[in-house]
């Protein structure tokens, strides 16, 4: 499973970018100097035995250089979590990565976006329920918004609630792979008739023949123009005024 992963590459081939390592949490860093928005890629979970370090994953090494080459910092935080249980500790993990970013002085505090792939889509939902001021929007990539059959997780961790019980709601963007699993499929479809019947906006993108994972499964035009799509989604909420109604 290790080599496997290690040797899927992303699916676009962005410039590297330098990255520095601080603990937990790896950095890619823009060419120019001076404070730059941020964004905190949030790799997927549970995961699997023998896959290693994702920080070292291709397609979030991807990512990250994706996002540096245009003026971002792209920050990656290492999540060792392995069964559903763990959740709790991602979620003060994360809280900690993303104050540890902010606290950069690379990095513009109050210009930040969180990129969930994946299971780690379960996070979504503390952000969803209270989100900081300075959090520009949520982005998330084939993600798990309801507990796989037969993991038992706290109701933090069901962002479709979350998303039902919200008052003030950061931007969204969403990307769908539309070969998902079935059950990753029908709570995408559920939070999302939750969205349109409060009247969230979501900016939904589509990718009609992806498969979970279709940004280093499936090398094709429609999955790298996917990825750019979201990307420029991201940049555009980090660029908007933060104001919410």
């Amino acid at each position: 499973m290790q080599n496997s992963i290690l040797q899927t590459q992303f699916v676009l081939s962005p410039p590297a970018a330098p990255v520095e390592r601080r603990g937990a949490v790896d950095l890619h860093l823009p060419s120019r100097a001076g404070s730059h928005p941020a964004v905190v890629v949030v790799h997927g979970v549970p995961l699997p035995p023998g896959v290693g370090d994702p920080r070292e994953w291709p397609i979030y090494r991807g990512y990250g250089a994706f996002l540096a080459e245009q003026g971002v910092v792209a920050a990656l935080p290492s999540l060792p979590v392995e069964t559903p249980a763990d959740l709790p500790v991602a979620a003060e993990q994360l809280r900690a990565a993303v104050e540890q970013v902010r606290a950069d002085p690379r990095v513009d505090p109050d210009r930040l976006v969180l990129w969930f792939f994946s299971g780690s889509g379960l996070l979504l939902g503390d952000w969803l329920r209270d989100p900081p001021s300075w959090l520009c929007g949520l982005a998330a990539t084939y993600p798990l918004l309801a507990p796989l059959p037969g993991w038992v997780v706290d109701a933090r961790f069901r962002p479709v609630d979350a998303l039902d019980a919200a008052a003030d709601i950061p931007p969204l963007v969403l990307t769908r792979a539309g070969r998902d699993r079935p059950e990753v499929v029908a709570a995408t479809d559920a939070f999302m008739a939750v969205a349109t019947r409060r009247g969230t906006p979501v900016r939904l993108v589509d990718v009609p023949d992806g498969r979970h994972g279709f940004d280093m499964l499936d090398h094709t035009e429609q999955s790298r123009d996917a990825v750019r799509t979201a990307r420029d989604a991201v940049l555009t909420m980090l660029s908007a005024d933060r104001s919410r109604s």
